[in-house]
C-alpha cells in the first residue's frame, strides 16, 4: 500500500481574531475592551438572525431587534438604573462575533462555547463602564425577559403553537399593544442597527 502523503505544516499560526469594519481586530481568546466598538456591535447584531432565519417576513428578525425587545420587557417588569438597562441591552452583544447559536445546537456541542462568550461579554462590559458580571438580580431579570421575548417571537414569527412555546419558554407573558406593534415586525438591517445605536446612546448619556 503506497504511503499516504504527509500534510504540509502550517505556515502561519491559527487566526483567533476577527477584523471589524471599524478596523479593530478582536481576539476571541483574549478580547481587549479597547477593541470593542458599539458601531461594530450594532452593525453585527443587526445582521445576525434569530431562529436561524426561520421567521416570517421580508427581513430576518435580528439579534439587535431582539435585544431591544428584551430591554423594553425588562423595563416594564422592574425599575432599573442606567447601568442595569445598558446591561440588558448588551445581554447578547457577544453574538456580534460568535453569532446566535440556537438552543438545540448548544445542547449538541455542550458548554465549550461558554468560556469564549463569557470573555467577550466581560470585555464588552468593561468597555462601556459596566462590571464584568452583572448582579444576580439583573441576570435573573434578563433571563426572564429573554424567555418572554422568545415566547413572543416563537408564536408571532417562528411558527410555534402557544402550547409548544409554553413548553419551552414558559407561560405567555403580559405585554402591551405597543410592544406587538413596534417590536414584533422584523426591521431591515439598517433600521435595526440605527434603533440599537439610538437606544445605546440614550442609555450611555443618562
Amino acid at each position: 500500500m503506497p504511503a499516504q502523503p504527509k500534510s504540509a505544516p502550517r505556515s502561519e499560526p491559527f487566526r483567533a481574531w476577527q477584523r471589524m469594519l471599524s478596523g479593530r481586530r478582536l481576539d476571541l481568546l483574549d478580547p481587549s475592551p479597547l477593541d470593542v466598538e458599539i458601531e461594530d456591535i450594532a452593525h453585527g447584531l443587526a445582521r445576525v438572525a434569530r431562529w436561524n432565519g426561520q421567521t416570517e417576513g421580508a427581513h430576518i428578525f435580528s439579534v439587535a431587534q431582539h435585544s431591544l425587545l428584551v430591554e423594553i420587557i425588562a423595563r416594564q417588569r422592574a425599575r432599573l438604573d442606567r447601568p442595569s438597562r445598558l446591561g440588558v441591552l448588551l445581554h447578547d452583544a457577544p453574538e456580534y462575533v460568535i453569532g446566535d447559536m440556537i438552543s438545540p445546537f448548544k445542547a449538541v456541542i455542550g458548554d465549550a462555547y461558554k468560556a469564549v462568550e463569557a470573555r467577550l461579554k466581560a470585555a464588552i462590559h468593561l468597555r462601556f463602564g459596566l462590571p464584568a458580571t452583572l448582579s444576580d438580580d439583573v441576570l435573573a431579570l434578563i433571563k426572564s425577559a429573554d424567555r418572554a421575548a422568545a415566547y413572543l417571537e416563537a408564536t408571532r414569527l417562528a411558527g410555534f403553537s402557544t402550547a409548544e412555546a409554553g413548553r419551552f419558554f414558559g407561560r405567555a407573558p403580559k405585554f402591551s399593544a405597543v410592544v406587538e406593534r413596534d417590536y414584533l415586525t422584523p426591521w431591515p438591517a439598517d433600521v435595526a442597527e440605527a434603533h440599537y445605536l439610538e437606544r445605546f446612546a440614550k442609555l450611555a448619556r443618562e
